[in-house]
């Protein structure tokens, strides 16, 4: 099964995703790691499960095949959020370093996940290098963008570029300070694709340059408001072009996406995504796309 994600607004045709019951476990698991893991709560793990099984039917209802990753001991509550322990590149998958270090065992896990499913790996991000997938947004088939944060370093960066080869364009765009290292702030907390011309943002926080290419692009610009940025509104999962899945309790966000012809589907997520910190993008790997 080779992976074809090289855009993030294609219609998706297969994904991967980590149900609750597998990463949260039971409650004693949750109990143990929550703190740890800088969760704004303990999720509740018949809710998150609940939750899970919802969000899992609204994807399969666009006609989606979905894949479950397993659970693992050496993983912790975080893996849910499959998107971070692997990125794509042409040729097949590339295993990320996490620069979260209680997140260290996910890419091995997702390297043995991918050799099951008979995905190909094109190679790993090493040594000091690190990165993780919500630093990295495809903008169209040949251009990349990773982001130089807390999370994704120089290195990590350099790498990736190696393994993409000289036919991928690659911007890199640097992450303010934010919050800190110990915030859970990648790229898609500030930049969801929707369509080839059109993205959600959230501008405050977008490096200037990276703004102006992204309007250099002839990319149109809708606007997450600051009371919706914490409560998830900019990162939304792209089910093909101009149709989206978002956390519900943005509902300025959804307006603003329904202006510009949007087709918006919500799902309730206080427990799977909120406590955590990771939307519908985090949650998800989508592995092929038309």
């Amino acid at each position: 099964m080779l992976p074809r994600v090289f855009d993030e607004v294609g219609r998706i045709k297969r994904i991967l995703l980590r149900h609750a019951e597998h990463a949260f476990v039971d409650e004693a698991t949750i109990a143990d790691q929550w703190r740890a893991l800088n969760y704004l709560g303990p999720p509740d793990f018949a809710s998150a499960c609940a939750e899970y099984q919802r969000f899992t039917s609204l994807i399969e209802g666009f006609g989606i095949t979905v894949e479950f990753l397993p659970t693992d001991d050496r993983l912790g509550l975080d893996a849910i959020y499959v998107r971070d322990a692997s990125v794509m590149a042409p040729g097949g998958m590339v295993i990320a370093n996490m620069g979260k270090p209680a997140r260290a065992a996910e890419p091995m896990v997702a390297a043995e996940c991918f050799g099951s499913l008979g995905m190909p790996i094109k190679g790993s991000i090493n040594g000091d290098g690190r990165l993780e997938g919500g630093d990295v947004v495809w903008l169209d088939a040949h251009t990349v963008v990773v982001a130089h944060g807390y999370r994704t370093n120089a290195e990590g960066i350099r790498q990736y570029a190696r393994l993409l080869g000289e036919n991928i364009e690659m911007l890199v765009a640097p992450l303010p300070h934010w919050k800190g290292p110990q915030d859970v702030f990648h790229l898609m907390s500030i930049l969801s694709p929707l369509d080839g011309d059109l993205a959600l943002v959230y501008s405050p926080l977008l490096p200037v340059p990276f703004r102006e290419a992204l309007l250099a692009r002839n990319i149109r610009l809708v606007e997450v408001p600051t009371e919706e940025f914490a409560s998830l509104g900019c990162n939304v999962l792209t089910i093909a072009p101009r149709c989206c899945v978002v956390l519900a309790g943005n509902p300025r966000t959804r307006a603003a996406l329904e202006r510009e012809g949007v087709e918006v589907h919500e799902f309730q997520g206080k427990e799977i995504a909120l406590k955590g910190g990771g939307g519908p993008t985090c949650l998800t790997l989508p592995i092929v796309r038309d």
